[in-house]
């Protein structure tokens, strides 16, 4: 049976194999023997030198970093995945219609890196720039685009590093390239740009509220965490409602209280850190020795506790008392949080939560385990006294931890 299959022939490391592209996004490889006949339609054309964005000067500026992710990324019609852009005005020649929005200022591209391949170095980089831009009075707000995967890390470190801020930072994403067609990037730059010239003075994170090109929600970077492998919708705010709903129109409704624009404060960096720290999955037969590991190496862990923050202690075959204990009085911090992303730790309910916090264990309430990890790291950047640590691990710095969880959250 003969069938007709129309994509873009692309470049295959396999000579007897004719690899194409699909209209749907997806590659798929024919052997040559299998070839009946093969029509050119189109002859793909070397792009031409991206010509400098016109923008208008009366729109407020903003500054634009870049730093890697498939959001500035496009598709390489030799290979059938993805590239970097290698000009910044690419990214601007795929959505003028942010330039109808705000002025970018200034295009900053510190690195680019696939999230995964980020740290605490990175982090403390991408902080440097924002606190250029935040601190120029011309400038109204910044706008981050970074890859998925790891964003809320980076969304963490970033309200830590800077604080209490002056104007917005907002990071924002694509699930697929800028290039294509389907592209969810268009709605979240434009959402961003509006959020951006804002009053939402914080680090949030903008991206679709819904599998729809309908509107976007502003989510506090400290609360918010990426929930779905590929959807638009991919990212959540966690035990708490999103700061607003932002549509491509500009029009924001607000959902919570925010920290407000405060165009004349200037802002200080305090990127210190101690990189010296682990986040951990309990697990039940976890063995012990991973415990007597770490603090051989490390100053601090984050362990995700079941429910409301429970170890297998006492009867269990593999009781992991006695070597955290051993930890924590030779020195390592180890803070407990929930595993089960919703709700909050409460080791006061049942005896061996109580047995836990009695050693010195830390229960980190209702914060998110990356961002405790995070957190726990800053803080170590600070001080090591151990009850200086536990309370401003306890301290609600950024918006990390609720003082109340409201029922409806978990289906917000």
């Amino acid at each position: 049976r003969q069938e007709e299959i129309e994509g873009t022939i692309l470049e295959s490391s396999e000579p007897e194999i004719i690899l194409i592209k699909l209209k749907s996004g997806y590659n798929i490889g024919i052997k040559k023997e299998n070839i009946v006949n093969v029509e050119v339609l189109k002859q793909e054309k070397k792009k031409a030198k991206v010509k400098e964005i016109k923008q208008d000067k009366k729109l407020p500026q903003v500054d634009l970093i870049i730093t890697g992710g498939t959001i500035s990324s496009k598709l390489d019609y030799e290979t059938g995945g993805v590239k970097w852009l290698t000009n910044p005005e690419e990214l601007l020649a795929f959505y003028p219609e942010l330039t109808e929005i705000v002025q970018v200022r200034k295009v900053h591209v510190p690195f680019m890196k696939a999230s995964e391949n980020m740290s605490f170095s990175d982090w403390k980089k991408i902080a440097e720039v924002c606190l250029e831009s935040l601190n120029n009075k011309d400038v109204e707000g910044v706008i981050i685009t970074h890859g998925t995967d790891f964003l809320h890390y980076t969304a963490s470190a970033l309200s830590f590093f800077l604080g209490k801020l002056n104007k917005p930072v907002v990071l924002t994403y694509s699930q697929r390239s800028s290039d294509r067609a389907s592209s969810d990037a268009r709605l979240n730059l434009i959402c961003s740009a509006h959020a951006a010239i804002s009053d939402i003075a914080e680090v949030v994170l903008v991206g679709h509220g819904s599998i729809n090109d309908n509107f976007c929600y502003v989510m506090r970077g400290s609360k918010v965490k990426k929930s779905h492998s590929s959807q638009r919708d991919a990212f959540q705010s966690i035990n708490i409602k999103p700061i607003a709903k932002v549509f491509s129109d500009g029009k924001i409704e607000k959902l919570i209280s925010y920290n407000v624009r405060n165009n004349e404060k200037k802002i200080k960096l305090d990127a210190v850190y101690d990189d010296k720290v682990a986040l951990i999955k309990f697990y039940p037969g976890m063995n012990p020795e991973m415990i007597d590991f770490l603090a051989s190496k490390y100053k601090g862990i984050v362990i995700e506790a079941s429910g409301l923050g429970h170890l297998a202690i006492d009867e269990a075959e593999k009781n992991l008392l006695p070597s955290l204990k051993k930890a924590i009085n030779n020195g390592l911090i180890v803070c407990a949080a929930c595993q089960t992303i919703f709700g909050r730790l409460d080791p006061l309910v049942y005896s061996p939560g109580r047995k836990l916090a009695k050693i010195g264990i830390i229960f980190l309430e209702d914060m998110l385990s990356e961002t405790a990890y995070v957190k726990l790291a800053y803080v170590l950047g600070k001080t090591k006294d151990p009850e200086k640590i536990r309370k401003l691990m306890l301290t609600n710095m950024v918006g990390e931890l609720n003082n109340r969880l409201q029922p409806q959250i978990f289906s917000c």
